[in-house]
């Protein structure tokens, strides 16, 4: 039988393992959405600077100032389009790390959790006679505190989905404003 030390022990030791491997875990993803970020960001520069000489050639050829105006208009919406695409891709990419991520700690949490309740079961056999106040006491701050990070999971998962709602729907407003004003600049 081990004593109440050694499985304390023990237990610090899982946890520093559990949370270095947490750690590991969330660098890797961290370093992956930061990948597809830079990813993102020098294509969108690349094509922009290809564009920009397009656009210049085009404007360059306009033969009056209608024209060149016109032009301006006509191409003002691609870019309006682009932008917009672009803000959707890197929220996407954002919240598809934020979300694995929260995968990655809740997976540990649960983990984490079992074995608290595991380590206290099992010191919980060695207590002196008249301590099971103690252990019940102990067994019940563990489920208030699970019951606090449990909502506290639910509010910031429910908070981050509807801070994605409104960006998309203001993004949608804006694509819809900015089509609406590039269509009345190309009519006059």
């Amino acid at each position: 039988m081990s004593t109440v030390a050694e499985q304390f022990s023990a237990a610090t030791k899982a946890n520093f393992e559990a949370n270095l491997a947490l750690f590991t875990d969330f660098t890797t993803k961290a370093f992956a959405g930061v990948e597809k970020l830079i990813d993102l960001n020098l294509s969108a520069a690349k094509a922009s600077l290809e564009e920009s000489n397009a656009t210049t050639q085009k404007l360059f050829a306009a033969k009056d100032p209608q024209e060149f105006f016109t032009l301006s208009a006509a191409l003002a919406q691609p870019n309006t389009e682009k932008a917009i695409a672009y803000g959707r891709h890197f929220a996407s990419i954002a919240s598809s790390t934020q979300a694995e991520l929260t995968k990655s700690a809740e997976a540990q949490v649960a983990e984490t959790k079992r074995k608290v309740i595991e380590f206290v079961d099992q010191a919980s056999k060695n207590v002196p006679p008249g301590a099971e106040g103690a252990v019940a006491f102990v067994k019940s701050a563990i489920g208030s505190a699970n019951a606090g990070y449990e909502q506290f999971a639910k509010s910031t998962k429910q908070a981050v989905e509807t801070l994605e709602t409104n960006v998309n729907n203001a993004v949608d407003q804006l694509s819809q404003a900015a089509t609406k004003t590039t269509a009345r600049s190309t009519k006059k």
